[in-house]
């Protein structure tokens, strides 16, 4: 007779899934039993945050929920980082932990967290499995409510004893298609009239714009309506193709170069806006363009973001028919393409700057002279972030991660390797700050089991940048964010990883090619010089008329 170990895990596999990563404990031993026999992998992770953040990161990029298994209390809170990480970054993902026998207490309170209570404000859904029988309409209610928008972490905690548990054979729940409510006539009417009428419209597309099944539709929206557009941070790389409608991204909150172009539209056409991200720019209470949100859901209403009109629905639903009633219709304001053209010759100041340590521009500009259209940057979280959201430019959809909604640490290395694993054959590189990578940095092992193949570029200016650079914005002296570094190379080579060192600015882009042409995992460490923070991003917006310090 199967126990409830094998009805979760027949469940798992009804839901297609094919790889878990964790760590797992005592407490999972009969799960674990049962994925050896299945056609699920198990990936063993030096740490549970990072199998989050790799669970994170498949639901990212396939729009299925990535799963990952710890044990009970201390490894179970491992998780809540990448929970957050998934939660505000509205990433599918699954998280299965265990937990001691709940109809029995032989080792009273030894380990014991209520993981439930602790996951619910981290979560869509957190439960408890009480019984054998309900495993498989919970499994398929977890991935469901993962998927449904908007899309995040689901977890599930699976005592020893039920998991152990002799239960008679359940036949999984099979999956039904979700089909997405679709925008109202009206609204879609009043939008297309409100674009028709205005004189400089421009569209922003957000953080869930970004979704993989949204590339075609986005795409064919851009192109068919025939208007400029700019992205949030998290909105990067939704469209394909390197448009000559694209206007910027929105790295800081304003004064930026692009808000130039955003302070002179009279209508922002808002498609899937989040203000879990820092905001692309800030709305006033009077003046200022008019904004129309365009979501699967309504708008949260902030001090920065009131829109003016919604459009509530599916999303590529509703750029579709947009298009159909927008198409030849419309011609970009050619103030606006002016500004572009400023805006984008700007971004290319100092690409090419000999300075060693590197400025952050130099290094965007290799980066993105090292990798093909379709290659795949996963970015960890520091001051470097800004400058690849401002200078990377994307040809290829979902080809640049970053984080600007938890905006966590750590996060690169793994994001970067579930990316690998994802798509063999096509370059892909982690950039990380040294504080961010320290972080998760024990990974470099399990990259190196796993045989990715895989380009880790760690910018060294041994602080926590980032903060140092707002530190010094606000008046503060330097003071406590600096720190030591092991030597990167002798580090990687420790775990069996290649690595490189480069010394001087001519040499970045070498090196990476010449580390993708090996293969394997590959570390590359450069300095970076961070002067710029204040003298491009601070200085020359203030000397631009802009106002005061850029947020």
């Amino acid at each position: 007779m199967p126990k409830g170990s094998d009805l979760l895990v027949a469940a798992l596999e009804n839901e297609g899934v094919d790889r878990i990563f964790g760590v797992p404990g005592e407490e999972n031993l009969d799960v674990v039993e049962a994925l050896r026999r299945s056609r699920i992998r198990l990936i063993i992770t030096r740490h549970e945050q990072a199998a989050a953040f790799m669970a994170a990161t498949h639901g990212r990029l396939t729009g299925r929920p990535g799963v990952c298994i710890s044990t009970l209390g201390p490894g179970a809170l491992n998780f809540t980082t990448g929970a957050a990480y998934a939660h505000l970054g509205a990433m599918p993902m699954i998280m299965i932990t265990g937990q001691k026998p709940i109809m029995s207490r032989r080792q009273a309170r030894f380990q014991v967290v209520d993981v439930v209570a602790s996951m619910r404000p981290l979560t869509k859904l957190t439960r408890q499995i009480v019984s054998p029988g309900a495993i498989p309409t919970t499994v398929r209610d977890a991935f469901r409510v993962a998927m449904d928008e908007r899309p995040g972490p689901v977890h599930l905690e699976l005592p020893e004893d039920v998991a152990g548990a002799e239960a008679p054979p359940a036949r999984p729940v099979p999956p039904h298609p979700l089909e997405r409510p679709v925008a109202a006539e009206a609204a879609l009417e009043r939008a297309a009239a409100m674009i028709l009428a205005a004189e400089r419209p421009l569209i922003m597309i957000g953080a869930a714009g970004n979704r993989p099944r949204l590339v075609e539709a986005l795409s064919d929206f851009i192109l068919r309506a025939n208007l400029p557009f700019f992205n949030t941070q998290m909105g990067k790389g939704a469209v394909t193709g390197g448009s000559e409608l694209y206007v910027g991204t929105a790295a800081l909150s304003e004064r930026d170069y692009v808000h130039r172009a955003i302070d002179r539209a009279d209508l922002i056409i808002s498609v899937g806006h989040d203000t879990v991200e820092k905001p692309p720019f800030l709305m006033k209470a009077e003046g200022g363009p008019k904004v129309i949100h365009i979501g699967y859901l309504s708008a949260d209403v902030e001090e920065v973001f009131h829109p003016d009109a919604e459009v509530i629905g599916d999303i590529g639903a509703t750029v579709t028919a947009l298009a159909d009633r927008l198409a030849g219709k419309l011609e970009p304001s050619p103030e606006l393409l002016a500004l572009r053209r400023d805006i984008l010759d700007h971004l290319n100041d100092r690409a090419h700057d000999g300075r060693f340590p590197m400025t952050p521009q130099r290094i965007v500009h290799d980066v993105r002279a090292v990798m093909p259209d379709e290659g795949i940057v996963c970015l960890d979280n520091g001051m470097y972030k800004i400058w690849f959201a401002r200078h990377y430019r994307t040809h290829v959809a979902n080809t640049l991660l970053l984080d600007n909604a938890l905006a966590t640490m750590g996060a690169g290395l793994p994001s970067a390797m579930m990316a690998a694993m994802l798509n063999p054959g096509r370059r892909v590189l982690a950039v990380c700050g040294d504080g961010g990578f320290m972080m998760n940095s024990q990974e470099m092992e399990t990259a190196v089991r796993l045989g990715l193949d895989l380009v880790v570029l760690i910018l060294k200016d041994d602080a926590y940048g980032m903060i140092r650079w707002k530190q010094a914005v606000d008046g503060f002296p330097d003071f406590g964010m600096t720190f030591g570094n092991p030597d990167f190379v002798r580090y990687a080579e420790s775990y069996g990883a290649k690595a490189s060192r480069v010394a001087a600015a001519d040499a970045l882009l070498p090196t990476l090619d010449a580390a993708f042409r090996g293969g394997g995992v590959h570390l590359v460490e450069v300095l970076v010089d961070y002067a710029d923070n204040i003298a491009v991003l601070v200085d020359e917006l203030r000397r631009n008329a802009l106002g005061t310090e850029p947020e």
